[in-house]
């Protein structure tokens, strides 16, 4: 495993790289509010067939984090990074594991490179309304209202309970959970500032959904591959998200797996067998 710096557009963007980079890539994309220290596991199981990228957005894990007068820290902005970094990195063709906030990232590039994307991984990346459960009630009304007062009452998501709650809950046995990886992102989500850098995703998180029909329209017509090894008992992002995809994607897989919103915590090596088997059947 490497573990890697590039300057993109004045950013230092921190990725992480496993494999031989001359068999097929896989990109991974991580989500809120961890980064690509989620990928460590899963990036040693599949290194021996596969070659794997797993960058930091800005904001996020070890990639440079510009408060938010300095940086627009849009969905946008955040594809263009890490498209900048592919460009860097001369990344032609690659596979897309999306996880949460990755969905958004990895469906822009989808759309900007259709050509590129050999094939789409999703746990618990959403695409579809279905899958918008109940807990961002308070967020639309942020999305509705960007008032200063509907910010603050969602400055609770960025504690120490809310990270704990989004690595446990849904989680069969709670004792898989490594802690350790809650206290990783729970410090860097406590830096000064980080709370206006996340405060400005969720309220761009706003167009995310308007632009659902988008990608589904991507994936009728292009049929890209997808597999969805989705954590059933995600509160974030439900299971009717992940069977969706079987609307628009011909021949989707759909896995429920019995786990929460992260199910490399507590379901890897099931993953990781469902991913490989998948990369396998990848055109290359």
């Amino acid at each position: 495993m490497k573990h890697q710096t590039l300057d993109v557009d004045g950013l230092e963007i921190f990725y992480r790289e496993a494999g031989d980079p001359s068999a097929p890539t896989l990109l991974l994309l991580h989500g809120f509010p961890t980064s690509s220290v989620a990928y460590r596991t899963l990036m040693e199981e599949l290194a021996g067939e596969f070659h794997l990228i797993a960058p930091d957005y800005p904001g996020f894990g070890l990639s440079s984090a510009p408060p938010v007068e300095e940086w627009d820290y849009t969905f946008d902005h955040l594809a263009d990074v890490v498209d900048a970094l592919l460009d860097r990195l001369g990344v032609e063709r690659f596979a897309l594991y999306v996880h949460d906030y990755g969905a958004p990232v990895g469906f822009r590039l989808a759309l900007r490179h259709p050509e590129r994307v050999t094939g789409i991984i999703t746990q618990n990346g959403n695409a579809y309304d279905e899958g918008l459960t109940p807990f961002w009630a308070p967020i639309k009304e942020y999305w509705a209202e960007p008032t200063p007062e509907n910010g603050d009452a969602l400055r609770g998501l960025f504690t120490r309970e809310a990270t704990h709650w989004q690595y446990t809950h849904g989680v069969p046995d709670v004792a898989h959970v490594d802690p350790a990886l809650e206290l990783h992102d729970q410090a860097l989500l406590d830096r000064p500032g980080n709370q206006e850098v996340q405060l400005a995703l969720f309220l761009d998180y706003g167009t995310n959904p308007p632009q659902y029909p988008a990608w589904q329209e991507y994936l009728r017509t292009h049929q890209p591959p997808v597999l969805a090894a989705w954590g059933e008992g995600d509160e974030i992002f439900g299971p009717d998200g992940a069977r969706a995809f079987a609307r628009d994607a011909k021949d989707a897989e759909i896995h429920l797996l019995d786990a929460g919103h992260f199910p490399l915590t507590t379901r890897l090596a099931e993953s990781a067998d469902l991913i490989r088997a998948f990369l396998r059947r990848l055109p290359r």
